[in-house]
């Protein structure tokens, strides 16, 4: 199940660099690709918290979890600036993408058997 979801979160990342990518450049992100991130991440979310509550205990999967729940939040905020059509700060989507970004490496080490 974390391979699954660390699947989704690769997925959603090349989403979320589009994103980034926009922002950067004074633009909104498409609705389409908002979307398809919120749920590919939400998705990755979910497979990794159901792993977490069917008794997998390792550290790194649990600090990535944190590290995931906290970009969540963040994706949660920056979304709320979506739907008033504004961009929303960058200091927010460096954050958010370096939480998700750590905590998928954690999820990575635990499935290499470096964690």
């Amino acid at each position: 199940m974390i391979v699954t979801s660390i699947v989704l979160f690769l997925v959603a990342a090349l989403a979320g660099l589009y994103m980034a990518a926009r922002i950067f450049g004074g633009n909104l992100p498409p609705w389409a690709v908002v979307i398809i991130h919120g749920v590919l991440a939400a998705s990755g979310l979910l497979v990794l918290l159901y792993a977490l509550s069917t008794g997998v205990q390792a550290a790194a999967v649990m600090i990535g979890a944190v590290l995931l729940v906290i970009a969540a939040l963040g994706g949660f905020f920056m979304f709320s600036y979506q739907l008033r059509k504004l961009p929303p700060p960058k200091a927010v989507v460096v954050v958010h993408a370096l939480a998700a970004g750590v905590g998928v490496v954690c999820l990575l080490a635990n499935a290499m058997g470096m964690a």
